[in-house]
């Protein structure tokens, strides 16, 4: 197949687009790369299109190599006709080009295999071919008797003859797809629960007795089912209107009704969907959907990864990490404005030993010491108690003295806490200290502390550990290099955790550029780089735009501005009659420049005009600016929490069915899709985003199983002038709200349930509702 033709069609694009793109590929150019410093070649498209492109270019090159496999092997039975040769070549599916193939591929012994090594096939034919209404088939069937195959009676040479024509419709391309289509159109997800659980409270209940068509099916539920499946609670099967389903089959066997063979045709028609079709049918649209919801998951876990990464950064401060306990008390570290650890204490401001006079001073005398402007709360067990006791003790200090104290989500603190990359950093610190510097880190600056976490422990999945971990670790990877790369990184300050996502680079080069950095002192220019060991000229084009040296001589070097335009920007200054640093920042110089002058058939537009953004603001940072949730003073617990309260919370994560908010109880609340505004919303993640804080009413507690209902609707009871405010940092979710708000409510149960009535028409019905049920 012409693949770069068809891709063209594919995105609407046009032909040099994909060409180049491809090309800039099989170069070895990253994502980033070709989407930022590529765009004339590109025709300026985004990274979302560049790597959309990529993905489809591998794909269509893997189907083109298993279609020349399997075109060899056809070949190599002297059976590939004109016709088949043309089917397999234009086929675009993986689906169905091993459709294609099934009739030619080798089998495992099967009925019809039998039957054809028992002389079966030439009777096979008679029965598909005959005409007479009051042949005696069994008269018929005795000449093909072999009882040395097993064919002892002319019962069995018929039913061997049926097994073959069986297989042949099981084996037909076009008729699997048929099936296919129907089970995608009509057919519907059945779910019951197995007898050992009848009348069993579990997780799973609302699919004790469930169905939903296949077409309408959200991913959300169809993970859930299959963990139930998985968990044995469920049996999952697929329904189909099996009289059109038979009705089809039959019409491609009986070429005469009024034959004698026409009944015993009928038969084998049932034989094969009920044996071979429909099984088959299943395990293919189960492995569609299945594969759709995984998409769906990997895309819903990608967008809140990437809120998270993106949230606003508090900066360069001297900070205190605080992870808050009870009897073990509260570890404390303090961290200079770079993130460079200090010093570390224990306090134990809480029962039992509330040695509170002794934690204020020590808190204190830290907070003086260093000048601390910043103080981050773990949001785990004693967090609001914590965060009470840090508030008193700040009252304590002038106003101008006062550091800001934010409560921050430190999940995944204690996995990075325990792993290698910890260890390897801080070797001779308590685990719980290193639990504490994560969490002062993350506040500083998301980004580069939350890249040495497994973004899986970082709790903002959707049924993230039912679906392929590898397709599901490759997505995650492709979010983290796109938001490093977005942002850039100071090479001076980064860890090999966040060098490692950096254009070009790798595990290798990135733990070279510390060492270098640890042996030779602060890089102070770009090409310094180059000294590196492995960072050669290749890696250095690639990754160099991407990172920056705050300080150096070059004031493009702290910037995006990539080193192969610097000449460019030496000649704007020139024909200003000015110097790069004078025009760097001076909008008036700025705007003066005439971008078409600079216009070359390696330079275009778009190129210039990416230039002159960086240069009115060198280095500047994507992500918002930073703001946090402020907890009600009076609500610490979920006892505290009232119907109609109106709080301020975080947006901890979401989910194809609402958003879990961090309210400050300890245990997030779930806003449901129908109560996340005042307008239809169909994709939570188009109305809010992990990290944003949010105005929220409580509709409902259930302070003994824990389960907290919000609304984000602007109705009756909201406080005058309230609204949703800045995307901050994130707060943690709580385990609960992924295992027990199984997807659905009431509300969002307007999607069509169907059933089959026996008349193999499918019907709407309205499901009976219980509330408690979906929460």
């Amino acid at each position: 197949m012409n693949i770069i033709a068809q891709l063209v069609t594919d995105f609407n694009l046009q032909l040099f687009q994909v060409e180049n793109t491809i090309a800039l590929f099989d170069e070895g150019a990253t994502v980033p790369f070709i989407a930022r410093y590529r765009k004339e070649r590109t025709g300026s498209l985004d990274e979302i299109q560049v790597r959309d492109l990529q993905a489809k270019y591998t794909y269509y090159k893997e189907l083109d190599e298993r279609r020349t496999t399997i075109l060899e092997s056809i070949e190599s039975q002297g059976k590939l006709t004109p016709e088949l040769k043309a089917k397999i070549e234009a086929t675009l599916s993986k689906t169905e080009l091993e459709d294609l193939y099934l009739p030619y591929k080798p089998k495992r012994t099967t009925r019809a295999t039998k039957a054809k090594e028992a002389g079966l096939e030439p009777l096979a034919r008679w029965l598909l071919d005959l005409q007479d209404a009051t042949c005696d088939l069994h008269a018929k069937a005795a000449g093909f008797l072999n009882p040395e195959k097993d064919v002892d009676t002319a019962q069995k040479a018929l039913q061997g003859a049926c097994d073959i024509l069986a297989e042949e419709l099981s084996d037909n391309a076009d008729i699997r797809k048929w099936l296919r289509d129907l089970a995608h159109d009509e057919g519907q997800m059945v779910s019951e629960v197995k007898k050992e659980f009848e009348g069993q409270k579990t997780k799973y209940e609302m699919y004790y007795n469930f169905k939903e068509n296949v077409r309408t099916l959200p991913s959300h539920r169809i993970l859930a089912m299959l963990r139930g499946e998985h968990e044995k609670v469920l049996r999952l099967s697929l329904g189909m209107p099996d009289a059109s389903a038979l009705h089809y089959l039959e019409s491609k066997l009986i070429k005469n009704s009024s034959s004698a063979a026409a009944e015993l045709l009928r038969t084998t028609a049932a034989d094969s969907f009920n044996r071979l079709l429909h099984p088959a049918t299943e395990t293919e649209i189960r492995k569609e959907i299945r594969d759709k919801a995984e998409e769906e998951a990997f895309k819903v876990f990608g967008e809140n990864l990437e809120a998270l990464l993106l949230s606003a950064p508090a900066g360069r401060k001297s900070i205190i990490g605080l992870d808050p306990g009870f009897r073990t008390g509260c570890k404390l570290a303090v961290l200079d404005d770079t993130g460079k650890f200090i010093e570390n204490a224990t306090i134990y401001p809480h029962e039992p030993q509330k040695k509170t006079d002794e934690a204020r001073g020590i808190l204190l005398i830290y907070i003086k010491k260093y000048n601390v402007r910043l103080i981050a709360i773990g949001n785990g067990t004693a967090s609001r108690e914590t965060d009470d006791f840090v508030k008193s003790v700040l009252k304590e200090l002038p106003p101008e003295e006062r550091p800001t104290s934010v409560v921050v989500s430190e999940s995944g603190a204690s996995v990075y806490s325990a792993s290698d990359v910890a260890i390897k950093e801080f070797p001779d610190l308590d685990l719980t200290v290193r639990g504490a510097i994560s969490i002062a880190r993350r506040l500083q600056d998301p980004l580069s502390e939350l890249v040495k976490i497994d973004a899986k422990a970082i709790g903002v999945g959707q049924y993230q550990h039912d679906v392929n971990q590898t397709k599901l670790q490759d997505s995650l990877d492709a979010v983290v290099e796109s938001c490093v790369n977005r942002v850039g990184v100071d090479v001076n300050l980064a860890s090999e955790e966040l060098l490692k996502y950096v254009s070009g680079l790798n595990r290798l080069i990135a733990a070279n550029i510390v060492n270098y950095r640890n042996q030779n002192g602060a890089f102070t220019s770009r090409q310094s780089l180059m000294k590196v060991p492995g960072l050669g000229e290749k890696k250095f084009q690639l990754s160099a735009g991407f990172l920056r040296i705050a300080g150096a001589k070059n004031p493009l070097d702290n910037s995006s501005v990539h080193p192969e335009r610097y000449d460019l920007v030496k000649k704007m200054a020139d024909e200003l009659k000015t110097t790069i640093n004078e025009l760097i920042g001076n909008s008036i110089l700025i705007k003066s420049i005439n971008k078409k002058q600079f216009v070359t058939d390696d330079v275009g537009l778009p190129t210039i005009e990416d230039i002159i953004q960086e240069l009115e603001k060198p280095g500047r940072d994507p992500r918002a600016e930073f703001s946090y949730a402020k907890f009600n003073d009076a609500v610490t617990e979920i006892k505290d929490l009232k119907e109609g309260m109106w709080l301020e919370g975080s947006v901890t994560n979401v989910t194809n069915f609402g958003a879990f908010v961090d309210i400050g109880v300890h245990q997030d609340g779930l806003v449901h899709i129908s109560e996340l505004s005042d307008s239809f919303v169909t994709d939570p993640m188009k109305v809010v985003k992990v990290g944003q804080v949010v105005k929220v009413r409580v509709m409902q507690v259930d302070a003994e199983l824990k389960r907290i209902s919000l609304s984000m609707k602007t109705g009756e009871g909201r406080p005058q002038g309230q609204s949703p405010s800045k995307p901050q940092d994130n707060k943690g979710q709580k385990q609960f709200t992924k295992q027990q708000h199984q997807q659905m409510s009431a509300k969002d149960l307007a999607n069509k349930f169907k059933k089959d009535d026996g008349s193999n028409k499918l019907k709407t019905v309205k499901p009976k509702f219980n509330l408690k049920q979906f929460m």
